[in-house]
């Protein structure tokens, strides 16, 4: 009765250990971090239009997050807006030629409206 005290107390301790591990293994399989989305990864070299970053409108925590892109980077990306497309960033001397080279397939510069298709409402402007 005693050995099999000892093997139920030792189960329990190695299950009570265990558990956590596994926990982790299963929460980060589903996060860009897990084994799951690294396997997948490979498979589509550029990113699907609609989860690219508009480096026209995006808000400095959201150019944060891009590979080689920190704080500094993010501002002067926001300062040097409008872009007509994303390889502005390297002819207007934005970012190096390597930072351009890890975020190219991961951004867009979707072009803004011009003033002309602001301003027309389809009513002529008032004259007094």
């Amino acid at each position: 009765m005693k050995l099999r005290n000892i093997a139920l107390y030792l189960t329990l301790l190695l299950a009570v250990t265990a558990l956590p591990l596994f926990a982790q293994s299963a929460a980060s399989s589903g996060t860009a971090g897990g084994k799951a989305t690294q396997t997948s990864k490979p498979m589509s070299s550029a990113t699907s239009p609609s989860e690219k970053i508009d480096i026209n409108s995006a808000t400095k925590d959201e150019l944060g997050v891009l590979p080689g892109i920190g704080s500094t980077y993010s501002q002067k990306i926001i300062d040097g807006r409008p872009y007509n497309s994303k390889r502005d960033l390297l002819t207007r001397k934005i970012v190096p030629q390597k930072t351009y080279d890890g975020i190219q397939d991961k951004i867009i510069a979707h072009r803004a409206t011009g003033a002309k298709s602001k301003s027309s409402t389809g009513t002529p402007p008032k004259t007094q």
